[in-house]
């Protein structure tokens, strides 16, 4: 014999009711079957509603007792769409009752615990009449039994308490002689001893089946709800959550402790009494595995079997000198708050007994607060104690799994994960048993903590990167494109899941938590929320996600006065943007320490060389313990484009504006051309060899006349290009007769830097350099003689992108 049970939703909807009806029709088939069903979804919420409204004397509860008369005429008429006038009859004589009843109420403004029974208890009645006619309609052989006729139980209404030899007994006499292949009973109800209606209390219709399959002694209980078993944890929270095959009892009675909602633990009591599997199945996907519960471990495999919450929670510490050494404070102090009927959630005790915590229902902390410290006001008054200290906005979180006990470091890696993603611990419970792993964070850090502890046990390595881009120009867009082409490849082979969850230009912005799709992002980009720099920064606080990325490819100083404030939230930063790295020593070395001590990875490769490995190589070789003497270095891409371009035949002007429209050169052209972006880079480069140095400190000599360096404006810069045009012919004349190349060179000898445009002659490594390449030659103490040398692109938009992409990758390894 079967028992399933359907929950709310199950039997919600018309639609929802064929499900249920065709999963019965198939197990009939082989075994009898015993259904028990819950009111329809939503129903109870709204029969306690009008009796309320009713005992208030507000005749809104006209209106809920019309909603509830046309849910359940309006799923009649679906399912039973013909020769349904006895049924609806039966149906109208039942609602008139509850009318009745609601109208009595009204009459006498007031709803005892017997009256609200006897009101809830529409709810199964109604659902359970109208699937048993529709299963008779279609010509099926089944019963509707009322369970107010088998269950018994004493008078405390609302939650009555089961009287199982008279129960048992008449549940066994009964199906004993049933003949019907399939019985429909409602849940949740029941009646007392006297005759008068109950009700089972919370999870009532999960009772109602553990009571028929425990009396029954069947093979398993099947409860059948709209999710597909119990998850790994909360699907609506963490994406990649997954049902669980296998749980234990006891990791079942875990989970839904701490807040999977699929079971109710008192109410499954009577069949974990008798080892009864408990099989979890969905209506809506009935081909689904489900979960199975047992104490059968065959299959079980894994050490952590699923992560929890409870939110809403309060932390109240008992603290004080006056408690160490002396018996009896923990008493008192648990025997208050059973007084005041206060459930306690979680305990911690200090081994130095110098205090307790305790987790509650936020709900409970003003009363818990206020007894406990009339209790303890002696105490307080005498300073042996601390008044209760109350922590609200909190919310725990737990590691469940019989097996954890046997594996070594799951707390560990649970508390380093936490820890890693800036989430701090203000609480730890775990028992002896080590079944269940308990820490007490922040509220709002809780859907980032269950999808970093979700991604640490259970998804097969892969990380997942959430990453926020501004500046989507020329080189943003490149970076983009390139996300989207290597997507696939990123999570099969290197075990990275790359998520772009926020986009912004100079005019518009777009966020999507779950990751924007990059097929039409330019379209939902100019659509977007007006652009703002702390705008962009508070969403990313807003949404705590775990591997969060911050990209600049700005040249906005503004924008890079904000990295301390990403790296404060743990949030990663890649820069193109230079002006960060080439501010003062003091907030380039501060930037370095919040890195380090939010855990939080600064990378900025791309601020010199474009892709080329330029900063990680020198980072590797002072790592090594190797030390720089000196570098010497051809570090603007945009520069070697344009003396590589520039002759006899061309005008420096029309190179110039050849470089900015290949994008080779910054908007503002003059940043390349008076050398202080290569200034910018060398300082880097000296200040990531380990040196202090700040960007005045660079000598710069610069090849631009005074007209070019002091135009106001970039059109006004172009122009004196034009009147100066025999000047860089000059340039050039010179370095031709001296049978010389020009070359913008960046120099560090261990001290001091400069910058300036030289003469290279033929056979110098910087001689060939063509194209918008760079080269870096490190001479080290292992290198004194032959430089380690670096060559390669150092502009475009391309490769730019490319090096950012490395540093998103390389924040994602870390």
């Amino acid at each position: 014999m079967n028992v399933l049970k359907f929950g709310g939703t199950s039997v919600g909807s018309a639609q929802n009711i064929n499900n249920v009806i065709e999963i019965l029709e198939n197990y009939s088939k082989t075994e009898k079957v015993i259904c028990i069903v819950s009111a329809v979804g939503g129903i109870t919420d709204k029969l306690l509603k009008a009796g309320e409204l009713a005992q208030n004397k507000d005749l809104d509860y006209q209106l809920e007792y019309a909603f509830i008369s046309k849910k359940h005429h309006d799923i009649v008429s679906e399912l039973i769409p013909s020769h349904q006038k006895k049924v609806v009859e039966e149906l109208d004589e039942k609602l008139e009752a509850l009318k009745q009843l609601l109208d009595g109420i009204f009459l006498i403004n007031e709803v005892s615990p017997k009256t609200s029974d006897k009101l809830v208890s529409f709810g199964e009645l109604l659902s359970s009449f109208i699937i048993s006619e529709t299963m008779k309609s279609r010509g099926m052989n089944c019963l509707r039994k009322n369970s107010q006729e088998l269950i018994v139980t004493n008078s405390n209404f609302t939650k009555a308490e089961v009287l199982y030899e008279q129960t048992n007994a008449n549940i066994k006499a009964y199906f004993s002689d049933a003949q019907q292949a399939i019985t429909i009973l409602p849940g949740f109800i029941a009646k007392s001893a006297s005759g008068e209606q109950t009700t089972l209390g919370r999870g009532g219709s999960d009772f109602t089946a553990a009571i028929i399959a425990a009396a029954l002694q069947v093979n398993r209980l099947e409860i059948w709800t709209d999710v597909s078993g119990m998850y790994t944890t909360n699907p609506k929270i963490v994406k990649q959550a997954f049902p669980i095959k296998h749980l234990s009892y006891q990791e079942a009675m875990e989970l839904s402790h701490f807040g999977a909602k699929v079971l109710y633990p008192p109410t499954v009591q009577p069949v974990l009494d008798l080892e009864i599997p408990i099989h979890i199945k969905n209506t809506l996907e009935p081909q689904a595995a489900g979960t199975i519960i047992s104490n059968d471990l065959n299959g079980n495999t894994g050490a952590v079997k699923g992560i929890s919450n409870i939110n809403n929670i309060a932390l109240l510490t008992l603290q004080g000198n006056g408690m160490v050494g002396i018996p009896g404070f923990s008493k008192r102090l648990f025997e208050t708050l059973a007084q005041e009927k206060i459930n306690v959630i979680f305990i911690t005790q200090a081994s130095s007994e110098h205090s307790i915590c305790f987790g509650i229902d936020i709900n409970d902390s003003l009363q818990a607060k206020s007894a406990i410290d009339e209790i303890f006001d002696n105490e307080i008054s005498l300073h042996k104690i601390d008044p209760i200290i109350v922590e609200t906005d909190l919310s725990i979180v737990a590691l469940v799994g019989d097996k954890m006990k046997s594996h070594q470091g799951i707390s560990g890696k649970m508390f380093s994960t936490l820890g890693k993603n800036n989430i701090n611990i203000r609480a730890i419970a775990q028992g002896a048993s080590e079944k269940n792993i308990s820490a007490v964070i922040a509220e709002k850090d809780v859907k980032k903590a269950l999808n970093a502890l979700h991604e640490r046990f259970f998804e097969d390595k892969t990380k997942q990167l959430n990453v926020y881009i501004t500046g989507v120009g020329n080189v943003g867009e490149r970076l983009v494109e390139q996300i989207k082409q290597q997507k696939k490849y990123l999570k099969e082979q290197l075990k990275i899941n790359l998520k772009v969850v926020g986009l912004s230009n100079s005019r518009t912005m777009i966020f999507d938590d779950g990751g924007l799709s990059l097929k039409d992002w330019k379209s939902q980009l100019s659509k977007g929320e007006t652009a703002s720099l702390d705008g962009f920064l508070e969403k990313a606080k807003a949404f705590n996600l775990r591997n969060s990325i911050f990209v600049d490819i700005t040249a906005n100083e503004d924008v890079s006065k904000l990295y301390a404030n990403y790296l404060k939230e743990s949030i990663s930063v890649v820069a193109c943007n230079k002006i960060a790295c080439s501010s003062t020593f003091e907030n380039y070395n501060e930037l370095k320490e919040l890195s380090r001590k939010y855990n939080a990875p600064f990378l900025f490769e791309t601020n010199v060389g474009a892709g080329l490995p330029v900063i990680d190589t020198l980072n590797n070789l002072v790592a090594s313990g190797d030390k720089i003497t000196s570098i010497q270095a051809v570090l603007s891409g945009s520069l070697n484009f344009v003396f590589n371009n520039f002759d006899a035949t061309t005008k420096f002007h029309d190179v110039v504006k050849q470089a900015q429209k290949e994008g080779y050169t910054e908007p503002d052209p003059r940043i390349d051309l008076s050398g202080v972006d290569v200034a910018r880079k060398i300082l880097i480069l000296a200040r990531e060899s380990g040196t202090t140095m700040e960007l005045e400190d660079i000598e710069n000599n610069p090849f631009l006349t005074e007209s070019n360096l002091n135009s106001g404006s970039v059109d006004d810069f172009y122009q004196s290009l034009l009147q100066d045009e025999s000047h860089f012919q000059q340039l050039y004349n010179s370095a031709k007769s001296n049978g010389c190349q020009l070359k913008y060179v960046a120099e560090f000898d261990g001290e001091n830097a400069k910058v300036g445009l030289k003469e290279i002659p033929e056979g110098h490594p910087f001689y060939n350099l063509e194209g918008k390449d760079n080269i870096v030659m490190y001479f080290t103490k292992r290198y004194p003689d032959q430089p380690m040398i670096i060559k390669g692109a150092g502009a475009g938009a391309d490769v730019t992108a490319s090096g950012l992409f490395a540093d998103i990758i390389r924040t994602g390894n870390k």
